[in-house]
């Protein structure tokens, strides 16, 4: 029986498992739409939803918690408090949708498509570098 027990462990230690999240976190924030499987989509649901409540908010503290979540990356910090955040201002919960996509080739396993609602179309290009950055790539 398993009753009082939520959250899966997908076959991973607890820091596999935390970085799994995060990671996806990360690429759902990034493209606003990723394909995975149906039970790690139902697990990020509510780890992003959580997180857009957060950016909602929009002081100084919720940033530095989304921040100390994703291990200080700036760029999707940023894309969740600057555009996210406002895009779903006026609607309290349910920011995300999960779509049955069928089943993995090779293994069979069930498949989802998990989005944003009134997700951004242009947002699955790659991902926007800053000059900096790009200044150090070219030298």
């Amino acid at each position: 029986m398993n009753h009082g027990i939520s959250g899966r462990k997908f076959g991973r230690y607890s820091g596999h498992r935390k970085s799994l999240l995060v990671n996806l976190a990360k690429e759902l924030i990034e493209h606003e739409q990723i394909i995975t499987t149906v039970y790690k989509a139902k697990d990020i649901r509510p780890v992003v939803e959580k997180l857009v409540t957060l950016a909602k908010r929009g002081d100084l503290h919720s940033r530095r918690r989304a921040l100390s979540f994703f291990y200080n990356d700036e760029v999707i910090v940023s894309k969740l408090f600057d555009k996210l955040a406002p895009r779903y201002n006026q609607r309290n919960g349910g920011y995300l949708r999960i779509i049955k996509a069928g089943f993995r080739k090779g293994d069979c396993a069930p498949i989802a498509v998990i989005e944003f609602v009134d997700r951004d179309i242009t947002a699955k290009k790659g991902r926007v570098v800053p000059n900096q950055v790009q200044s150090n790539i070219a030298e």
